[in-house]
């Protein structure tokens, strides 16, 4: 298993001046499907920032995202592992398969892997 990136997810109730914030700091949004918006770095594009008003497909807002190259063989681990999975293994309509699990200090973590 190889992780691809890890992105803090910033729930926010100012969508665009956080996206306007973010943009002084050298970030431009690459997607915005209006309740998520990620933003990234134009000369690393993996070094990200997302901002979220709620998750529209799951029951809790994450604190974080990684995106690993086995979304399947992580879910599995992270299954035998006992941990809490707050949001099942899905297809999401937007291109990704992705889960969500609390880790060891209550944080959600949406672990999410692209086709």
């Amino acid at each position: 298993m190889s992780v691809r990136r890890v992105v803090p997810d910033i729930q926010s109730k100012a969508m665009e001046e956080s996206r306007d914030f973010y943009g002084l700091l050298g970030l431009e949004e690459v997607m915005n499907l209006g309740w998520v918006v990620n933003l990234a770095s134009p000369s690393n594009p993996t070094a990200q920032v997302i901002l979220m008003s709620r998750d529209e497909t799951a029951p809790v807002t994450p604190d974080m995202s990684i995106e690993v190259d086995d979304v399947d063989a992580v879910h599995a681990a992270v299954v035998d592992s006992g941990a809490e999975i707050v949001h099942p293994l899905q297809d999401e309509e937007w291109g990704v398969r992705r889960f969500f699990v609390r880790d060891p200090n209550g944080r959600v973590v949406n672990v999410v892997g692209h086709g």
